[in-house]
């Protein structure tokens, strides 16, 4: 997975515990599009338990960068079926006891590297799906 990722320069993570405001601590840029993997690392094991993208590229191969970008995806995009991560999230880390997340995110599509955001996750969830037999654990389905 790591050497799949490791193309993209524009990278960077951030650390996310229940007492933290998801809008304060995101680093991700607005306007850019990619991928992002969300990591339970609560324990001294690091474990991936999500993966998003954001970004759509157009037939004649410009990016239709959704509003906010990646912050907004990471910060306002919806699950467990409650609107906005900035309060998902945190519902859900106290329901299953996770101490902290890592937030590792990757401007995927950008004028130095092209990587479709949707075909990068892809590749990252069916690395996961070879290696443990099943999805992380907050991506519902692909």
């Amino acid at each position: 997975m790591e050497k799949e990722l490791k193309k993209y320069k524009s990278t960077n993570s951030f650390l996310f515990t229940t007492d933290l405001n998801l809008e304060e601590v995101c680093n991700a840029p607005d306007g850019a599009s990619g991928v992002f993997l969300v990591f339970d690392i609560s324990n001294d094991n690091k474990q991936l338990i999500m993966v998003g993208s954001t970004g759509t590229v157009h037939n004649d191969g410009t990016l239709k960068v959704k509003s906010g970008g990646l912050y907004d995806k990471i910060v306002n995009g919806h699950q467990f079926a409650k609107t906005g991560r900035k309060y998902s999230w945190p519902a859900q880390m106290i329901k299953e006891g996770i101490d902290s997340l890592e937030v590792v995110w990757y401007e995927t599509f950008n004028s130095k590297v092209k990587g479709i955001p949707t075909f990068v996750e892809a590749t990252v969830l069916q690395i996961y799906l070879d290696e443990n037999g099943t999805l992380p654990k907050w991506n519902v389905a692909f």
